[in-house]
């Protein structure tokens, strides 16, 4: 459904994106997961036609992108800012969007019951958009996005900033979606919802460092990770221990990424006895995504 080759766009000196070749498959729910400034939203805008790649190929639903006006009502875009007008009703706002694709009146009526109602926007549809919640503002911006019934769903951050209960109700929407048959390309910031994709591409400075489903990415994470508890909130402890590969502080834990968990737990162990600093619990787990993309942004870097 969405296929670049070779993709490359720069501003200036800086190279937003380079030479980025991905695959999004009909039916995926496919996620791109990077640090801010990685060139996210710059991919994703070229994907959608708003803006012109320097060098590569973009294919949209079987159509070079050059062809986005003969396909424009199959892709529904929700950019990472709520762009929509806060002096509008939400009613207004659909009507406004859908009359872009010059849509019958009849029609945007009857899809914008539907889709309010899949929203839970329809008893705010006389309401002034600027008077709605954050959640409620991406579920209006995602509601126009819909008012065409786009066969390609591209979403930037369609989340971010929002409260954890409202982002919940918005994936229960996106699976919803996909169960229908929509295929939907999302980048978040959020590791918990990178694990609700089938597939996560890893984006750091304009580059694709890595493309599999979460399973697949957390089984070559090679490395085993500790759960280390102790009475000490130092973000910096345990990171000049060789036995270490990487540390990530939480206010109340660590996680601690290591080669080998004997050599790890007693390198920990040493250093807070040493320290006289009391030990609480330290037990293996499961390496998470987070512990994955932490540790490819460091290697990036590096």
């Amino acid at each position: 459904m969405i296929l670049t080759t070779g993709l490359s766009k720069s501003f200036g000196k800086i190279k937003a994106v380079a030479n980025v070749s991905l695959q999004v498959n009909k039916g995926e729910i496919f996620g791109l997961v990077g640090p801010d400034g990685a060139g996210k939203t710059t991919l994703m805008r070229m994907i959608c036609g708003l803006i012109t790649p320097d060098t590569g190929e973009i294919r949209l639903i079987g159509h070079s992108i050059k062809e986005v006006e003969q396909i424009k009502d199959q892709l529904g875009y929700m950019p990472q800012r709520f762009s929509l007008y806060g002096d509008l009703t939400v009613m207004e706002n659909i009507s406004f969007f859908a009359a872009l694709y010059n849509l019958p009146n009849k029609t945007v009526q009857e899809r914008a019951d539907e889709i309010l109602d899949l929203t839970n926007l329809n008893a705010f549809k006389n309401r002034l958009a600027d008077q709605l919640s954050g959640g409620m503002k991406q579920k209006l911006a995602l509601t126009c996005a819909l008012i065409t019934r786009p066969a390609v769903l591209v979403l930037d951050e369609p989340t971010y900033g929002v409260d954890p209960e409202s982002r919940q109700e918005f994936w229960r929407i996106l699976y919803r979606l996909n169960k229908d048959g929509m295929t939907v390309l999302v980048s978040t910031p959020y590791m918990d919802e990178a694990e609700l994709c089938n597939r996560v591409a890893f984006i750091n400075q304009g580059c694709i460092a890595v493309i599999d489903s979460p399973a697949g990415l957390r089984k070559s994470f090679g490395y085993r990770v500790l759960d280390v508890r102790a009475n000490l909130r130092e973000p910096d402890a345990f990171k000049s221990l060789a036995d270490i590969k990487d540390v990530s502080f939480y206010g109340y834990k660590y996680r601690i990424v290591v080669d080998n968990v004997q050599t790890g737990q007693k390198a920990v162990r040493d250093y807070l006895q040493k320290r006289n600093i009391r030990e609480l619990s330290i037990s293996e787990v499961n390496p998470s995504m987070e512990d994955v993309f932490v540790l490819l942004a460091e290697n990036e870097v590096d």
